[in-house]
Formats: C-alpha cells, structure tokens, sequence
C-alpha cells in the first residue's frame, strides 16, 4: 500500500514540475503536495545547500522552522554530510537532534544530491515516535532523487 502511495506521489511530483524551469516554485509545489497527502506529519519541506557546510530553509508547510543548520548537525546535517536517507524513530534518541518544533517526535531526512553535491535535503516530521520505516525512507528518497533533476542552476 505504501509503494502505491510513493509511487503515485512521485507520478505526481513529476506531471506538477512538467515545463515549469522555476526551482522555488517546484519545491513549494511538491512540498504542498506531500503535506496534504501524507498522514500523520507536522512538518515538511526542504532545507537548501546556502554555502559548502551549511542549509538554509527553502519551501516548507508547517510551523516556523529553524532557518539554517549546519551539516553535520541535527537530522537534516547529518543527511546532508552523509548523503545518505537518514529515518529516525525517536528523534530525542538521536545524539545532536535540534529541535525546530518540539511536536516533532520522529523524522526522515532525504538528501538531493547533484554531481556528487548535496544541493538540499527533503524533511519530514511526524508527532508520532515510529511513525516512519524504511519504505517511508525509500519512498522519499525517490522523491528527492527526482528533486534531484531539477533545475538547481543558480
């Protein structure tokens, strides 16, 4: 059932992004689309690469977010260092955690990366502890590979 989801969602991501060169407006498009379909999150949306070591916020929904992190810090640094999906069951285990909203209980990090450079991450909270699995973690990472294939040229 998931796979399903994931899949439509990326079928979706795709047709809303189609001929539309404006990156801005295609991370707020995919990340409306994402909150308003997935269940049982409080928050997601992107954190852009700003300098070599840092991220900035980008389109969101949800509350007020931290505005930069550096990578190697938090859930979304670390994904952003490592290039690697990171799903946290229990974000107050996870040494380092910033706590952007307190709501927040587990999380997915899904780095987007572009010539072997990690130009954003795509976030995702849940209130719930365990709300995310791998297929969670799979199903977003697609979604930020095919983030990955838009136009970040600056």
């Amino acid at each position: 059932m998931k796979a399903k989801l994931y899949s439509d969602l990326l079928r979706q991501s795709q047709a809303i992004t189609e001929g539309e060169p404006n990156l801005i407006a295609n991370l707020a498009n995919i990340s409306a689309l994402l909150y308003d379909t997935v269940d049982d999150i409080n928050w997601l949306g992107f954190y852009l690469t700003d300098s070599d070591n840092e991220l900035v916020l980008g389109p969101f929904q949800g509350k007020v977010a931290c505005a930069r992190i550096p990578f190697g810090k938090g859930v979304c640094g670390v994904g952003a260092q490592s290039q690697e999906t990171q799903c946290v069951k229990n974000v107050h285990e996870f040494e380092g955690h910033i706590a952007c909203d307190s709501a927040s209980n587990s999380e997915i990090v899904a780095p987007i990366v572009v010539n072997g450079t990690t130009v954003a991450v795509l976030d995702i909270d849940s209130p719930s502890i365990g709300r995310f699995d791998n297929e969670d973690a799979e199903g977003f990472q697609k979604i930020a590979d095919f983030c990955s294939t838009l136009n970040w040229s600056k």
